[in-house]
């Protein structure tokens, strides 16, 4: 919603990730929120915290709002949860809501489609988030190779 805890830990997460695979070249990665709350701030100090720990750095990251031009410059527009997920397709462009789905659809460990907001709660919920967000990561990263090598 606000950016500052969820996405720009999938954001810091699949960067990595990405970089890894030696793709960033390759791919754009960007998070944003649905909400104006918090427009040019640094990701939530735990959720920064959490991130470190695992080998992640959100330092870079700052908040920003969700705009229509995002619709035409990304081929994947991911929701955190289905409140956000509403708000999307609220604000997206007409012929632009196949773009538009839930990140935990690239889960492979995880049943739940929704990432949990962690803000409102202790330091378990960002390691959960973490969790959550690893293995869509990897999940989303690998659908991109498939689709890359079958477009090859």
């Amino acid at each position: 919603m606000g950016n500052i805890c969820r996405s720009p830990t999938a954001e810091g997460v699949f960067r990595s990730l990405v970089q890894n695979a030696g793709l960033e070249h390759r791919l754009r990665i960007d998070s944003a929120g649905t909400h104006a709350y918090h427009i040019g701030k640094s990701p939530d100090a735990r959720a920064s915290a959490a991130a470190v720990k695992r080998g992640f750095d959100l330092s870079a990251l700052r908040g920003r709002q969700v705009c229509p031009q995002d619709f035409h410059e990304f081929d994947y527009i991911l929701a955190m949860d289905q409140e956000n997920l509403s708000n999307l397709k609220h604000i997206c462009p007409s012929g632009h809501e196949h773009k538009i789905r839930l990140f935990l659809e690239f889960s492979t460990s995880f049943s739940e489609r929704e990432v949990p907001d962690p803000y409102y709660g202790g330091a378990q919920g960002f390691e959960h988030v973490l969790d959550m967000v690893e293995d869509a990561s990897r999940g989303l990263l690998q659908k991109l190779e498939l689709e890359n090598a079958l477009r090859n």
